[in-house]
């Protein structure tokens, strides 16, 4: 799947903006210009939420009342669909897919799939464990269908186990419905995790290979809680602990995907050109799983990609990202770092677009 034509109304200093884009469209242009911030703007449209700021206010162009991104967007069938979002000062939401009103950001994130790689990406090596167990769901919900009623069905246990723990007086027969109610909805979601991992780590080997030798990286999927006992145990034995910090300490809102090179944190070994090629190599991996169960493409969305990067490294992930075939929209400041990258993309389905003070060209590709 691809985006056809984009357009971009008040999002930061891209006030009016429309753009035909092609399969690889490179954004360069100096610090400012507004290249991140057009990359935001997709980032938005496909997920209702910002990649920047945590709050979509922000976002909002100055003295501007509201935002809008539009997008025609060929399918795996090579049917065009019709995307727009619109977000006023005031929090009002409207999202639409073919003329339909979107219920909520999770019908947005399926219908415009889209991988990040931007400085954040690190912290999938830097970051605490919800940074890797939200790329984890990500791609889990992609997957499977059954995940996210299940995922939301937990978050809501979870709250109600919470709220019983913070009284003074707990409830036992309540507190009983919540952990047998919670204990089997965390073992589906644990099975939908581990069966997901399970496909993506054999992926991430091959990628992370074909990027550039790393070390021996070792992957691991932690469920959250003792693999050796039920949770409805750990809850029970640990019921003291729980109701004295007054939240749940272990379950599957605890998961995590462990990155270690000989036994040491990743991030703690590696140089950050390094970290950068077992991210990058997470993230592709990632989308080629997500394509051999969805037979769709992901749209890649990266934000300053020879950061950190050699020219070497810089070509094998643009050959990786060719060879998937998928849409690619990347920024940089000098255009000379990524001209020679595409060798292997047809001339017409590679676009140069030059960002200044939010205004968008089309130039040639040399």
């Amino acid at each position: 799947m691809s985006i056809r034509r984009l357009r971009v109304q008040e999002i930061r200093n891209l006030h009016d903006v429309d753009v035909e884009l092609a399969r690889v469209n490179v954004f360069f242009g100096a610090n400012g210009s507004g290249k991140t911030s057009l990359l935001e703007a997709v980032y938005v449209l496909g997920s209702g939420k910002s990649f920047r700021v945590p709050r979509l206010d922000p976002v909002i162009s100055h003295q501007a009342t509201g935002c809008v991104v539009h997008a025609a967007v060929t399918d795996s069938h090579d049917a065009t669909v019709s995307m727009g979002l619109a977000r006023q000062r005031n929090g009002e939401f409207q999202g639409r897919i073919q003329g339909r009103t979107v219920q909520n950001a999770a019908e947005l994130a399926r219908a415009l799939p889209l991988q990040l790689i931007n400085s954040d990406t690190f912290q999938l090596l830097e970051g605490g464990p919800k940074n890797r167990r939200q790329f984890l769901d990500w791609g889990v919900f992609h997957v499977e269908q059954g995940f996210h009623a299940v995922w939301l069905d937990v978050q809501r246990a979870l709250r109600q186990r919470n709220a019983l723990l913070r009284h003074a007086r707990i409830a036992p027969d309540q507190l009983e419905a919540w952990d047998v109610h919670l204990s089997a909805r965390a073992e589906e979601l644990d099975a939908f995790r581990r069966g997901y991992f399970e496909a993506f780590h054999p992926q991430f080997v091959s990628t992370l290979r074909d990027l550039g030798s790393v070390g021996d990286i070792e992957l691991a999927y932690q469920r959250g809680w003792d693999r050796d006992r039920s949770l409805k145990d750990v809850f029970k034995e640990g019921l003291a602990r729980d109701h004295e910090r007054g939240f749940t300490v272990q379950g599957p809102h605890r998961a995590d995907i462990r990155v270690r090179v000989q036994g040491q944190s990743a991030d703690q070994v590696l140089s950050r050109g390094q970290q950068k090629l077992v991210v990058c190599a997470m993230k592709v991996a990632q989308a080629r799983v997500f394509s051999a169960n969805r037979q769709r493409d992901c749209i890649f969305l990266v934000d300053d990609l020879p950061a950190e990067l050699d020219r070497k490294h810089r070509a094998a992930l643009a050959a990786l990202l060719s060879s998937l075939g998928c849409q690619v929209l990347v920024s940089c400041v000098d255009r000379s770092d990524l001209e020679a990258a595409w060798p292997s993309v047809p001339e017409e389905q590679r676009r140069m677009f030059h960002v200044e003070q939010g205004r968008i060209e089309t130039v040639s590709w040399q």
